[in-house]
């Protein structure tokens, strides 16, 4: 999965791909690249971002939306907390609604993602965006956040959303003490696998990366941390890795595989 953000304050690539033209042409690239999804996204959820107003998310993501799926197949998930844009972002062309909020941030969220009939990514966050960073607290993180993900996947059931169309998100970075947490998270990634969902892994540039590389890496930096994580999901069984340099990642996967394949042999 490709990240394109299509706004001014994402935490790794904000305002880089911001205009129409250059949102595009991103895209272009990913897919090029070897992407099997693009998630968009018009408001940025970094910890601390401000949000952004319905009307202005659909205007950024929507003409974007379309104008991908005007020259491609490509799968496409729309990555927002708002049913209003989700609506019409699966109308433009989108296949996914990729909710950082578990489809919790609206009383509308279950039922309309049931009436959209589109797969849907539940992902776990302790708190909101703007919030989530000041003192994440669990006793067992990888416990509650299968735990927590479990509850949710069963009232998307509950509310008529296909079992078979539910992926998982642990949610790395989102609520999550930068190594206390997230190292913890990702060491546990097999409990979420056992699940029985999907899961999508997005840890791409994240900050504990930096928290471990002895140079604080800046989010550009981080391609290695990044790659390494992907790997790491794959081996734990994670369906789908959420990244930002596509093209690496494939290389680093298919190497991975062959590797793996060979073991088997």
């Amino acid at each position: 999965m490709g990240v394109v953000n299509v706004t001014p304050d994402s935490f790794s690539d904000g305002g880089r791909h911001f205009t129409p033209a250059d949102a595009l042409a991103h895209a272009r690239r990913l897919i090029a690249d070897g992407a099997d999804i693009l998630d968009i996204g018009g408001e940025s959820t970094r910890p601390g971002a401000a949000p952004v107003e319905a009307a202005q998310e659909i205007d950024r993501v929507v003409p974007l939306i379309a104008a991908i799926r005007a020259e491609s197949p490509i799968a496409i998930s729309i990555d927002t907390m708002k049913p209003a844009i989700a609506r019409a972002a699966t109308a433009a062309g989108a296949h996914i609604w990729n909710d950082v909020s578990a489809l919790g941030y609206d009383s509308e969220s279950l039922s309309l993602a049931a009436d959209l009939g589109c797969e849907v990514v539940l992902m776990h966050m302790q708190g909101n965006p703007r919030t989530m960073q000041q003192d994440p607290q669990y006793d067992d993180v990888a416990v509650e956040v299968a735990a927590m993900l479990a509850a949710r996947a069963e009232a998307a059931m509950a509310a008529g959303v296909a079992r078979e169309r539910i992926w998982l998100d642990p949610g790395v970075g989102f609520g999550k003490h930068t190594t206390r947490h997230n190292l913890p998270l990702l060491a546990g990634l097999d409990r979420l696998v056992a699940l029985g969902f999907p899961v999508l892994l997005g840890a791409s540039r994240k900050r504990f990366i930096a928290a471990i590389d002895p140079a604080g890496a800046s989010p550009d930096k981080r391609l290695g941390g990044s790659i390494a994580t992907a790997l790491a999901g794959a081996a734990a069984g994670v369906a789908a890795v959420r990244v930002h340099d596509v093209a690496e990642t494939v290389q680093a996967l298919a190497v991975w595989q062959a590797i793996e394949d060979a073991r088997l042999d």
